[in-house]
């Protein structure tokens, strides 16, 4: 596992692995050298400028090749599977970006919410209300988290809008999805 996954799992008084779920001693974790040799001698090319790059270094390069960039801001937004009869509501919630429950920080999408909360509130003991969960449809806005970076590691390492279409009920969803399900077989 690399640093970042590893880190909440060390962060609590009996540490599990994040994979199998069985307790671990943190004394014995040791950096896995022959994988950082792997990662530091091989190169590939980016997706966006086709520039080698060693590995180690690609998302580094990623972040911020301009063709990257550019090819992100050109990707198709979500469309619906099957229209729906449900309207439309006007008060849509901002499912996009999110305050920072600790200090205020605005305008953070999913990423840059975890990012800024590794780097910024790490020790930071208070419980805190989710707003990625509160400003979803099943969110419960009263709830705070006895771990809060603990939960946005595990539950938040994806986009809710790659999965989920807001704007069809859930009836309409089931049905789109049985559809999709027999299609396939």
């Amino acid at each position: 596992f690399c640093g970042e996954c590893l880190q909440p799992c060390l962060q609590v008084p009996s540490p599990l692995c994040p994979l199998c779920r069985v307790p671990f001693d943190p004394k014995k974790v040791e950096k896995a050298s022959s994988v950082e040799k792997q990662l530091s001698s091989y190169k590939a090319p980016c997706r966006g400028c086709s520039k080698k790059v060693t590995l180690a270094k690609m998302r580094s390069h990623i972040s911020s090749c301009a063709k990257v960039q550019e090819q992100m801001a050109n990707c198709p937004k979500f469309v619906p599977v099957v229209p729906t009869s449900q309207p439309i509501p006007s008060n849509i919630p901002n499912r996009s970006t999110f305050v920072c429950p600790y200090c205020g920080a605005r305008n953070l999408d999913q990423q840059e919410l975890v990012k800024h909360c590794m780097e910024n509130h790490r020790n930071d003991p208070n419980k805190v209300v989710c707003p990625v969960c509160s400003a979803m449809p099943w969110g419960d806005p009263s709830y705070k988290s006895a771990n809060f970076l603990q939960h946005l590691l595990h539950r938040h390492k994806f986009s809710y809008d790659t999965f989920v279409d807001y704007n069809i009920d859930e009836e309409a969803a089931l049905q789109a999805a049985l559809a999709l399900s027999l299609s396939e077989n």
